[in-house]
């Protein structure tokens, strides 16, 4: 047996559906790895890259029991661009590496990584296909707004960082649209499985 596991990138904007098509996914037992879970768990108090960040971006990014204040952070680096890059070198490598060693542990007839940047970071290297959840824009300010109260102005600001439609698209091997009903998802999902299972079998011989 080879120590080769199929992986599959699965990417998108905000609020595009990640989190409900990993969910499908899982459902159907294929390992789910987050690595928005995984760069929580590297930030935790005690962790060296939260020190790290302390000595960046100074004590105001802690919360008075000792965790890391994500909305000071956020605002911090989101009008800051050499922040955001100073904040991404002193935690990606971490995330990087919890990411591989969880994967390699994980199993699975093959597995889901879950990556929001995948397209940004030039990531698709990493994985052997990339999955995109794509949704209208509008439909994903909508959500947004009402997820999270931003504003709708907030909601297109988030929007214009990431990557656009057009480019996480050219990127893909394999496209999810989640722009219906959640049936409409899942039964993508079961399709794509199956796929996936065919594409996986040589890595596992």
């Amino acid at each position: 047996m080879s120590s080769h596991v199929f992986r599959v990138g699965l990417t998108g904007g905000i609020a595009s559906g990640k989190s409900t098509a990993g969910k499908f996914f899982g459902a159907l037992g294929v390992p789910i790895l987050d690595s928005d879970q995984i760069a929580r768990e590297v930030v935790e108090p005690g962790q060296p890259p939260l020190e790290q960040l302390v000595q960046r971006f100074g004590q105001t990014i802690l919360t008075a029991d000792g965790h890391l204040d994500r909305p000071a952070l956020r605002d911090i680096v989101f009008s800051d661009p050499k922040a955001r890059a100073d904040l991404e070198a002193l935690t990606h490598p971490a995330i990087g590496a919890a990411l591989q060693a969880r994967s390699a542990s994980a199993g699975g007839p093959y597995q889901i990584l879950v990556i929001p940047l995948l397209v940004e970071k030039n990531l698709g290297s990493h994985v052997d296909r990339v999955l995109v959840i794509d949704c209208d824009e509008t439909l994903q300010i909508r959500r947004l707004t009402a997820r999270d109260g931003s504003t709708a102005q907030q909601a297109q600001a988030i929007l214009n960082a990431q990557a656009a439609r057009a480019t996480r698209l050219k990127a893909a091997d394999d496209v999810i649209t989640n722009d219906a009903d959640m049936s409409a998802v899942q039964s993508q999902v079961a399709a794509l499985h199956a796929r996936y299972l065919e594409l996986a079998a040589p890595a596992r011989h």
